[in-house]
């Protein structure tokens, strides 16, 4: 660091003006927003950023949240993550960001079992500082879906979700955007379930959601079917450049000819196309080299199969080493 160079570690310390001239950055993602940091705050998440600023310019910025459990399952369940990965200038160097992601490891280690920083762009020319720092590469894969042209989005999609959307459509579904909290509440149901039956990772809660629609943090786009809510998909935009696939959920196999879940994320590449947005973001399609029926359906909708991989610092491995383990138990009974 020289002495031209500002650590910041409180947000109150960078301004609304610096941020958002680095967001004009092509490592820039929704989750590193300021609007974001303040939403996972204000649902009672704890949010943590590191930024370095170097003659009056932020050239560097890293923002997360640590997530855990409640109650007797926080101190085995804490891990800090940061969605996205850093937001780098071209003033960023090697010795800038080695540095800064030191001094987050020293900051964050303590908080929780690890630090995962999941990649949503391309770091692989940074792959070498990363390891610098103790971090280990993890393969992962994700689509990322170019929306600009609604034609050639058709035609790269699998000819069996064109005609599932089709009939869906024939049939009486229809896409609509949230209105009331009924209806964020109808869709939570379905979410929840799915969560609770077939993920059965964590979810955050009801209010996490209904706070998320109030506050117009991402679009909730709901697949509307006979007087029911049936399906939906949540969706946080940055800019025109990218929306993003986060929650997706429908009663999928319930209705003759109705496919919620496709017409759901049919629904986001639509909404993309219409809106000029010029990417749709899967945000995750699992590991290379394990079978995910995840990854199967979302290959279907004609996006670019990319891995940009993730990060990750095991700061207390024993405690990593039995959440591992916890986890798979889990998702096996």
């Amino acid at each position: 660091m020289t002495n031209t160079q500002t650590i910041h570690t409180n947000i109150n310390s960078i301004s609304s003006e610096q941020w958002d001239k680095l967001l004009d950055f092509g490592s820039a993602n929704f989750f590193q927003t300021k609007k974001a940091f303040q939403f996972f705050k204000s649902v009672g998440l704890e949010p943590f950023i590191f930024a370095i600023e170097q003659e009056k310019q932020i050239t560097l910025l890293i923002t997360g949240i640590i997530q855990k459990e409640k109650g007797i399952k926080a101190a085995f369940t804490s891990r800090a993550i940061i969605y996205g990965g850093p937001i780098l200038s071209k003033k960023a160097n090697e010795q800038d960001i080695l540095e800064l992601l030191k001094i987050m490891i020293s900051h964050l280690k303590n908080k929780g079992i690890y630090i995962e920083i999941r990649n949503l762009n391309n770091y692989s020319n940074y792959k070498n500082i990363f390891e610098k720092a103790g971090f280990e590469y993890l393969p992962h894969l994700n689509f990322h879906l170019d929306c600009k042209d609604e034609q050639t989005m058709r035609k790269r999609m699998s000819s069996s979700k064109l005609r599932q959307i089709k009939k869906s459509i024939k049939t009486g579904a229809e896409i609509i955007e949230a209105q009331s909290i009924e209806e964020i509440k109808a869709y939570y149901a379905i979410l929840h379930d799915l969560y609770t039956t077939k993920v059965k990772t964590p979810l955050p809660d009801l209010d996490f959601f209904i706070k998320m629609w109030k506050d117009d943090i991402a679009k909730f786009l709901l697949v509307h079917y006979k007087e029911e809510i049936i399906g939906g998909i949540v969706c946080p935009i940055f800019q025109n450049k990218t929306i993003y696939e986060w929650f997706v959920c429908g009663k999928d196999g319930q209705y003759k000819d109705v496919y919620p879940s496709i017409l759901a994320t049919w629904a986001a590449m639509e909404y993309a196309h219409t809106n000029k947005i010029e990417y749709f973001d899967f945000m995750g399609a699992g590991k290379p080299n394990e079978d995910y029926g995840v990854r199967e359906f979302k290959s279907k909708f004609g996006g670019d199969l990319v891995e940009h991989g993730r990060f990750i610092y095991i700061s207390q491995p024993l405690l990593y080493k039995v959440g591992k383990t916890a986890v798979k138990i889990l998702k096996k009974t």
